[in-house]
C-alpha cells in the first residue's frame, strides 16, 4: 500500500477522533463546576473519608460555650503559736483577727437555651463567692446558681443577658467508638480552645469519680479549666458535659470523660423546675459482688450486688430487705455487675414500683416494694 493510500484511509478517522475530543473538552468545561458539589458531597459521605477542616462545626457551637470565672473567701492559715496560752498572754489573751484571702478557679460552661441557662461542673462552682461568666463576644455576666447534683457533678447557673446563642443538642446514644469529637473549653484561663480526638469509649463506669457514672471516655485533650465545657460531635452538636480526666499527674494523659448531654437534660430540666434533682431510693448502700466476695461467702453466685446497710424506715427496710442480702435482678433484668441497677436508680421517679431479686443465703425470693424520694443532703 503506497503512501498516499495509507494517508487516505487514515485521514477521516483521526479527524473525526480530533473533533469528538475537542467537543469532550468543551463540554466538561462547562459541565465541571456544576458537578463539583455533587462529587464533592459524594466523596465526603463515603465510608472512611471525612471533612478536611471542622471549622463549620466550632462555629456552631463555640458562641454557647462560656469561660467561668469563681472566687471564694478562704481563711489564711495561722501559726500554731497563736493558740498557744503563753504566746497569747503577752497579748492580753486578745483575739487575733483572722484574716482572709481570695481563691481563684476557672472552668467552663455551656449555655444551653436562650434564657440564660449554663450547664457546668459541680466541683467548678462549689463553694463559690462568685461566679462569673464571660462569652466569646466578650461580654460577661454575674452567674447564679439555679442547683447543683454532686451525685453527677453537675450544676446548673443563669446569667440575665440578651441574645444567647444556645447549642445545638446531639444524641450520645448513637456515638460510636471511633466517632470524631471535639472539646471546647478553657484549659490553665488561655481562653478558648478546640482540641480534637475520637471517642474510646461508651458507658464507662466504676471509676469511683462520681455516684452515678455512664461517661463517654475520649482521647481529646481536657485539662484544668475545661471541665464542664462542651464534648462536640463532628457536627457540631453537644453530646456530652466534659467533667474529669485520669488523674495521675492533673494534666491531660489521653483518658477524658464526659457526662453524657441526655443524662445532663434530665438535671438541668428537674433543677430548672424544681431546684434540685428528683430521683426515685429504695434506702440501701450496696456493692458489686465479686467471685472472692463469694467465695468468702461460701456462696455460688458472683453477679448481682450485695446490700452493705438499709436506711431505717426507708422502702427497702419496709419490705424487709436486710444487710447481706444479695439483689439478682431488677424488675426481672439480671443485675449483672450492677451497672444496670444503678442506671435505673438514676433515670427512676418516686412513686415507681420494682420488683427485686432477693438471696439471702441459699434462699431466692422477690420483693416488690414503691420507690421515695431521695433524702436531701
Amino acid at each position: 500500500m503506497t503512501l498516499k493510500k495509507i494517508f487516505d484511509y487514515l485521514a477521516w478517522p483521526v479527524a473525526c477522533g480530533l473533533l469528538i475530543a475537542l467537543f469532550f473538552l468543551v463540554f466538561s468545561k462547562q459541565i465541571t463546576p456544576l458537578l463539583s458539589p455533587a462529587l464533592a458531597n459524594v466523596t465526603n459521605n463515603l465510608p472512611g473519608t471525612g471533612p478536611v477542616s471542622y471549622a463549620d462545626a466550632v462555629k456552631k457551637t463555640a458562641p454557647a460555650v462560656v469561660n467561668i470565672f469563681t472566687q471564694r473567701r478562704v481563711a489564711n492559715q495561722t501559726n500554731p503559736l497563736v493558740n498557744d496560752p503563753l504566746f497569747r498572754h503577752f497579748y492580753n489573751n486578745s483575739n487575733i483577727p483572722q484574716q482572709e484571702r481570695l481563691q481563684s478557679s476557672l472552668g467552663s460552661g455551656v449555655i444551653m437555651n436562650p434564657e440564660g441557662y449554663i450547664l457546668t461542673n459541680h466541683h467548678v462552682i462549689n463553694g463559690a463567692d462568685q461566679i462569673v461568666a464571660l462569652l466569646t463576644d466578650g461580654r460577661e455576666a454575674q452567674a447564679r446558681v439555679i442547683g447543683t447534683d454532686p451525685d453527677t457533678d453537675l450544676a446548673v447557673l443563669k446569667i440575665n443577658l440578651d441574645n444567647l446563642q444556645a447549642i445545638p443538642i446531639g444524641d450520645p446514644s448513637k456515638a460510636r467508638v471511633g466517632d470524631v469529637v471535639l472539646a471546647i473549653g478553657n484549659p490553665f484561663g488561655v481562653g478558648q480552645t478546640v482540641t480534637q480526638g475520637i471517642i474510646s469509649a461508651v458507658g464507662r463506669y466504676g471509676l469511683g469519680i462520681n455516684t452515678f457514672e455512664n461517661y463517654l471516655q475520649t482521647d481529646a485533650a481536657i485539662n484544668p479549666g475545661n471541665s464542664g465545657g462542651a464534648l462536640i460531635d463532628a457536627r457540631g452538636n453537644l453530646i456530652g458535659i466534659n467533667t474529669a480526666i485520669l488523674d495521675k499527674t492533673g494534666f491531660s494523659v489521653g483518658i477524658s470523660f464526659a457526662v453524657p448531654i441526655d443524662m445532663a437534660l434530665r438535671t438541668l430540666k428537674d433543677i430548672a423546675e424544681h431546684g434540685n434533682v428528683i430521683r426515685g431510693w429504695i434506702g440501701v448502700e450496696a456493692q458489686k459482688m465479686t467471685p472472692q466476695l463469694a467465695r468468702n461467702l461460701g456462696l455460688d453466685i458472683n453477679l448481682g450486688v450485695i446490700v452493705t446497710a438499709v436506711y431505717k424506715e426507708s422502702p427497702a427496710y419496709k419490705v424487709g430487705i436486710r444487710p447481706g442480702d444479695i439483689i439478682t435482678d431488677l424488675n426481672g433484668i439480671a443485675l449483672g455487675d450492677g451497672r444496670k441497677g444503678v442506671q435505673f436508680i438514676e433515670q427512676s421517679r418516686p412513686g415507681d414500683s420494682i420488683t427485686l431479686g432477693i438471696q439471702r443465703g441459699l434462699q431466692k425470693t422477690e420483693v416488690k416494694l414503691v420507690m421515695a424520694a431521695q433524702p436531701s443532703r
